[in-house]
């Protein structure tokens, strides 16, 4: 039985909404509602990977564990190692970690069991989550990362080729292909304890660099990223799923209780 540790990294610093995580929802703030989503469906330890004292702070109002990283860490996945590093320094306690981000309110934690289970089954350094595009316009965006995977008719999981900005893989003989689907990239990560320690030591690498995507840098080492397709991540079909401005946040007060 692997010894699981999930993080939510969290930091104040949101320049669309400030002081998101301590923003009331329905008399609890986001950062309370995530902790507790969390702390009910994933196994084992859960801990808040803070950027600020004052997340410190309210974590300690409703119970939470939290740990003080240095706010100037450039990433949540650099946040979450920091953390780790100070509850399992030699890394005996835990053997896979769970990333889960801290404004994800309305995401339901349960996919996190089965990437958890894609790791102990395959011994990939990180799995990850995919959907299916819905339109054209969405696959041409580059703001919507796409995952390229061998994947046959029928099959939910396998493995990462390639992130990417563009829309790939190129389709040659469209009348000849089976399957034409593209891949959306969701940012909800677990990692094989050892493989996170791993890839905040290694240098940002080239293609990590070109395409403004960090999982490029553990694909260009060697590592193993496995994705599972899924067809609904939200807890609430009506509320979106997580916040990043006023609109979500008056959404998520109207559907989440």
């Amino acid at each position: 039985m692997s010894k699981v540790v999930t993080m939510i990294p969290v930091r104040m610093a949101s320049t669309r909404l400030p002081n998101k995580p301590l923003l009331d929802i329905n008399g609890k703030s986001l950062l309370q509602r995530v902790y507790e989503n969390v702390k009910k469906t994933v196994p084992g330890d859960v801990y808040v990977a803070a950027g600020d004292q004052v997340i410190v702070d309210e974590c300690q109002k409703f119970g939470a564990k939290a740990i003080l990283t240095d706010p100037k860490l450039p990433s949540g996945t650099d946040r979450i190692a920091a953390a780790l590093k100070e509850i399992d320094a030699d890394g005996s306690k835990y053997d896979i970690v769970v990333n889960f981000q801290g404004d994800a309110i309305n995401v339901n934690p349960q996919i996190n069991n089965e990437l958890i289970e894609i790791v102990e089954k395959s011994g990939c350094d990180i799995a990850t989550v995919g959907m299916v595009f819905d339109s054209k316009e969405e696959v041409e965006s580059p703001n919507n990362v796409k995952i390229v995977m061998g994947l046959r008719e029928g099959q939910k999981e396998g493995r990462c080729l390639y992130f990417t900005r563009a829309a790939a893989p190129f389709i040659r003989n469209p009348e000849k292909v089976k399957n034409h689907d593209f891949y959306h990239h969701v940012g909800i990560y677990v990692y094989k304890a050892s493989s996170l320690r791993k890839i905040v030591s290694l240098p940002v690498g080239v293609l990590e660099e070109r395409e403004s995507l960090e999982q490029l840098r553990a694909l260009e080492n060697g590592m193993v990223i496995r994705a599972k397709l899924v067809d609904e991540l939200k807890l609430n079909n009506q509320a979106p799923a997580d916040i990043d401005t006023m609109e979500e946040l008056e959404e998520a007060r109207k559907y989440i209780r």
